[in-house]
């Protein structure tokens, strides 16, 4: 892998990548073989319009990708470990930007090229990205100590120092010149960053100054570890990134007893917490030894309980530690498995209602620190035992303006929180409240928000974040022009998230303008639909299929969807009526701006069947979508005809062409003329002349109906029964 990085212009070398070893050696191998394959791909393209913009789009997910590898090389080690998940999910962004991409240039290009792309797009959908187990673990504590430092809770040396210690043991920050080099990274970063980024500076100068206070303590503790690391000849620092074949599971094959552990099955018992019978998601062990899942121990101790839960032993002390080496394993054992271990913090919070909210405190409390010019002098909140009922009334007085927006930033990340849930309660049950809100800054604000929670991986804040957006971009439409290209990005990347509904719901009313459409689709956002499709979690299928919906029917984002792709994935859903109707809307559109779309409908097992069935539909409006289509497949190709006429589409066009809809009937009579032309070999001679022809029309040059032709089909088929 070394020799590439001198071949490929921009990327750093392998040894200089400090932390998320794993997703680096993936995505670096990626990179690699794209950038190595480009100059082919680039002389190959087809000179259209979409051909450029295809390539233009694999350009830029290879320059991003680049620069997240710089980043992992140049960053500070303890904001690369706070910020994991952000990490994890632009590798996961620049993987679907290059999938996406490369599928698009495929069908462009020489069947030799095509053969080869082929062969990168399987292993850019096999590459997995994952965190370590113990750099995920720096950063959870790193996460706690801000949150304490952040917050009201008085942080006390002890707990500062020992979650340094174990970050920095999690890291390998183990000796002054690690410490050194850690320092310049931070102070870097600072630089970068500037004054227009906040909070991302008080967390590095936060950092600074814990190096500063114990990075002495820090290395003569870790003193022996280092030395010992330091004699051991077969000591590997990053194991991923020795060679270009990387194997996920090398870590853990060399021991047997884990093979055998892995391997199984059914979870083995040390994998579940005896609390609550579930698989451990946060694995701790307390004073007895025992290991359990770290939400529930901490309740357990919560409810004055001092014994272990499962020996009855009484404890000496109530402390306890991450158990890493049993979540690494948990963590291996899931993937082997394909098994999801939730947080059980997120399932408890989704449990959270408005039932639970019985004062105006939890509305006001969070704006307290931001001096706002609220009047909340005719503002009570009534809670009925019997119904748990919430009723709001918020004077015409209500209003948000620029002092929110400037002081925002400026609070600790639980204030933020605090302050956004407020804004949130306020903005939907307050309709006048709208009218005191600055949109640009207004949406900036809540993206900036959404995009720290992202980093920080708060789901509660990130689904906070997502219902405000939703609301800002729902009930003021001006506001979609302010949300900027790189946000588009983020959103696109919380569709493999927990707040994946929320992200949709956002990006569907976005796709409602057409000024957007463009910047989904260059997002990355149509691979996470895609996938969406394939999971087929019914929640989900409505809202993607009315993005999709929306994308294909302007113009000048069909070029980003392929036909061949996505057509395969609607057949199954047309079983589902109220999916029906987007899916065929879908292919509407899409036959009507591409002749390949057309080809792919007839090519794909079951398509003409599922769009010939909504000819039987009450659906007026599926019933003249479902004619068009047809209309289309046969004006284009005689063989196409014969394809139709196997459906028995006959009855139901009969039906339509009297009692459809006005644009229904036409085509319906239409297409029966043209069947009928085709049974009765009257366009026999110029079949090979009609084969490769254009559509004869479309919705924008649709036929014109006559009652003559009426009165032919009905003389015609009188005369063959006859």
């Amino acid at each position: 892998m070394g020799n590439h990085a001198e071949i490929i212009e921009g990327l750093p070398p392998t040894q200089t990548i400090k932390v998320h070893a794993q997703m680096c050696s993936e995505l670096y191998k990626v990179v690699v073989r794209v950038s190595k394959n480009f100059p082919e791909i680039e002389s190959a393209r087809p000179r259209c319009s979409s051909g450029i913009e295809a390539l233009c789009l694999l350009n830029n997910g290879i320059v991003k990708a680049k620069s997240l590898l710089q980043h992992c090389s140049e960053s500070s080690v303890l904001y690369l470990a706070l910020t994991g998940e952000a990490i994890l999910s632009r590798c996961k962004k620049s993987r679907n930007l290059l999938e996406q991409s490369l599928c698009q240039i495929q069908s462009m290009v020489p069947v030799m090229l095509a053969a080869k792309i082929s062969g990168i797009i399987a292993d850019l959908r096999s590459a997995a990205f994952y965190l370590d187990p113990s750099e995920e673990e720096a950063g959870r504590v790193l996460r706690e100590l801000l949150h304490r430092y952040g917050s009201t809770v008085d942080s006390t040396e002890e707990a500062a120092l020992a979650a340094i210690h174990t970050v920095s043991s999690c890291l390998r920050i183990s000796s002054q010149k690690a410490l050194l080099i850690e320092k310049r990274s931070l102070k870097r970063l600072l630089d970068k960053f500037g004054e227009n980024e906040p909070s991302k500076r008080k967390i590095l100068i936060f950092f600074l100054n814990l190096l500063k206070k114990y990075g002495k303590v820090i290395a003569e503790t870790q003193k022996d570890d280092a030395s010992s690391e330091r004699g051991n000849p077969f000591q590997i620092t990053n194991p991923y990134l020795l060679t270009d074949d990387v194997d996920l599971r090398a870590d853990y094959r060399s021991n047997e007893a884990h093979i055998d552990i892995l391997s199984r099955p059914v979870p083995p018992e040390e994998f579940i917490c005896p609390l609550s019978s579930r698989l451990m998601y946060d694995p701790v062990v307390i004073a007895s030894g025992q290991t359990y899942e770290r939400m529930w121990i901490q309740k357990w101790f919560d409810a004055g309980h001092d014994t272990c839960p499962k020996t009855n032993v009484k404890l000496p002390n109530l402390s306890f530690t991450s158990n890493t080496t049993m979540k690494d394993l948990i963590i291996k054992w899931s993937a082997m498995h394909s098994v999801s271990v939730p947080d059980p913090k997120m399932q408890e919070g989704l449990l959270m209602s408005w039932d639970s909210i019985t004062s105006v405190a939890s509305l006001t409390n969070s704006m307290n620190d931001l001096n706002l010019p609220l009047d909340y002098s005719n503002v009570s909140i009534e809670s009925s035992h019997s119904s748990e009922h919430l009723s709001t009334k918020i004077s015409d007085e209500v209003r948000l303006d620029w002092v929110f927006l400037s002081k925002f930033s400026t609070l600790p990340w639980d204030s933020q929180c605090n302050a956004v849930e407020g804004v949130k309660n306020l903005l939907i049950h307050n309709e006048q409240s709208w009218s005191g809100i600055p949109s640009r800054k207004f949406v900036q604000l809540i993206l900036g928000f959404l995009k720290d929670a992202h980093d920080l991986h708060d789901m509660e804040a990130q689904m906070t974040g997502c219902l405000l957006l939703y609301e800002v971009v729902q009930k003021q439409g001006n506001s979609v022009s302010y949300v900027k290209e790189d946000e588009y990005g983020l959103l696109a990347s919380l569709l493999d998230t927990e707040v994946s509904k929320q992200a949709l719901s956002i990006l569907g009313e976005l796709s409602n303008h057409q000024q957007c459409g463009q910047q989904i689709a260059a997002s990355g956002a149509l691979v996470g639909i895609f996938n969406i499709l394939d999971s087929q979690i019914q929640e989900l299928l409505e809202p993607a299929l009315k993005i999709l919906s929306n994308l294909s029917s302007h113009g000048d984002v069909g070029s980003f969807i392929i036909p061949s792709k996505l057509i395969p994935k609607l057949i199954p859903l047309f079983e589902d009526d109220s999916l029906a109707s987007y899916c065929i809307a879908i292919l509407k559109n899409l036959c009507d701006n591409n002749q390949e779309a057309r080809v792919a409908v007839a090519d794909t097992d079951g398509c003409i069947a599922a769009i010939a069935r909504l000819l039987e539909r009450d659906d007026r409006e599926d019933q003249e979508h479902a004619v068009s289509i047809l209309l289309m497949l046969c004006s284009q190709r005689v063989e196409f005809c014969q394809l139709v006429m196997e459906e028995g589409v006959i009855p139901g066009l009969c039906s339509i062409s009297l009692n459809g809809n006005k644009g229904a009937m036409v085509r319906a009579t239409e297409l029966l003329r043209i069947l009928k032309k085709d049974t009765a070999g009257e366009n026999s001679g110029n079949e090979d002349a009609s084969k490769d022809a254009t559509p004869q029309w479309n919705d924008r040059n649709p036929p014109k109906a006559s009652g003559f032709l009426g009165k032919l089909f009905t003389k015609s088929s009188a005369k063959k029964k006859k």
